[in-house]
């Protein structure tokens, strides 16, 4: 295991095959696939409603209020561009908080002192990532109201996958670059010892647990922490950050989306192979309901500058395309549930299905009723604007 390196190419075939398509199959539509069963695997749910909740907790300070700007020059030459992306995130800020001044708009979900992360998404490597433009107008709006960028941390899950995706410090000077999973120098994922760089990052106190074994793999994942029936939270939501700030990608995942919550989810514990078959749905829904996530996750600002139709999680250039949107809300349901016709709408265009299956948003459904946001479509509050 130890300097081995895995080609993303062979990552999204296995995942493909195995992972992603498993991911797929309970959201396909139909209601047979959809039911939960007696023979679901139990879960440890019940633990995240032993921490009380906070002025913070989800759905946070507006719930079922999403804002969509959408700017027909927000990509030129398939690149987005950081200027439109500055003006589109002012104006969604504004709206989001009915605020007239931006400072004292980002001073309601933060305020110096305080460590802020920004979760972003390179999964699909450089194909189709939270974009750049997104992130450093997010970053240059921070530092404008008053919050230093020693104090702001991008993370993922996988350090590796923010490098090659350009989020470094020469591009980023100042700023943390975190993943909990990571390479040495040498390419390594191990020390000396052969103990996984990842296992010092991962934090036993909090953890999702599933009637579900895992096994580790170290062929086709040398790097991730797994095995057994534990997910343990990254030490970067439990210990180093005080507040999230959510930066999805617009993407689909199969007929359904995978953006807000599954960015956090999926993104924040460890051994989430074996959630994808049976666990897809409660793993969104559930493992956002943890304090970790739940008490810091304050914004979310989904990249739907450039997304993708079909294909998701991972990347097919045919279908990435250019929604020229910008999606935020501090309900990272409601966002989600927007987000969905988004790419519905999109898919339809396309002749991949006929007509939209919110059906297929049982993981909404799911967080709603653990009070996380609101997933009902007429009860959401949305404003669109069309910037020019």
């Amino acid at each position: 295991m130890k300097g081995r390196t895995l080609n993303r190419r062979k990552f999204f075939t296995i995942l493909g095959a195995g992972g992603a398509a498993l991911a797929v199959k309970p959201l396909s539509g139909k209601t047979s696939d959809l039911m939960q069963t007696s023979s679901k695997p139990a879960t440890n749910i019940s633990d995240a409603v032993k921490t009380a909740r906070t002025s913070s907790s989800m759905p946070g300070k507006f719930p079922g209020k999403v804002v969509v700007v959408k700017n027909k020059n927000a990509v030129v030459d398939d690149m987005p561009v950081e200027a439109v992306a500055y003006m589109m995130l002012q104006k969604s800020m504004l709206e989001l908080t009915s605020q007239k001044n931006l400072k004292k708009a980002w001073r309601m979900f933060v305020s110096p002192g305080e460590k802020i992360g920004l979760k972003v998404n390179p999964v699909a490597g450089k194909l189709l990532f939270t974009s750049h433009a997104v992130v450093k107008s997010v970053v240059k709006q921070l530092t404008e109201s008053g919050i230093d960028k020693k104090d702001i941390i991008i993370w993922d899950r996988r350090e590796m996958e923010l490098k090659d995706t350009g989020f470094t410090r020469d591009n980023y000077p100042g700023i943390t670059i975190r993943g909990t999973e990571l390479q040495d120098e040498k390419g390594s994922f191990t020390d000396e010892n052969g103990k996984l760089y990842g296992e010092r990052n991962i934090d036993k106190e909090w953890y999702y647990w599933a009637d579900v074994e895992g096994e580790y793999d170290a062929e086709t994942m040398p790097y991730m922490v797994n095995g057994g029936k534990f997910s343990y939270f990254t030490k970067i939501v439990t210990q180093e950050i005080d507040k999230i700030i959510n930066i999805p990608i617009l993407k689909n995942a199969g007929g359904s989306i995978t953006n807000a919550m599954k960015n956090l989810a999926f993104g924040s514990v460890s051994n989430t192979g074996r959630l994808h078959a049976k666990l897809w749905n409660d793993t969104c829904a559930e493992v956002c309901a943890f304090a970790p996530l739940r008490d810091k996750v304050v914004l979310n600002i989904c990249d739907g500058l450039r997304g993708c139709f079909n294909g998701g999680p991972g990347a097919n250039p045919q279908f990435i395309c250019n929604y020229n949107s910008m999606l935020v809300s501090s309900d990272p349901v409601a966002i989600d549930r927007i987000g969905y016709d988004i790419i519905a709408e999109k898919r339809i265009a396309e002749g991949l299905q006929k007509a939209p299956v919110p059906e297929s948003l049982t993981f909404l459904t799911m967080a709603t009723d653990l009070g996380l946001g609101v997933s009902d479509k007429i009860k959401i509050n949305l404003r669109v604007i069309e910037m020019t």
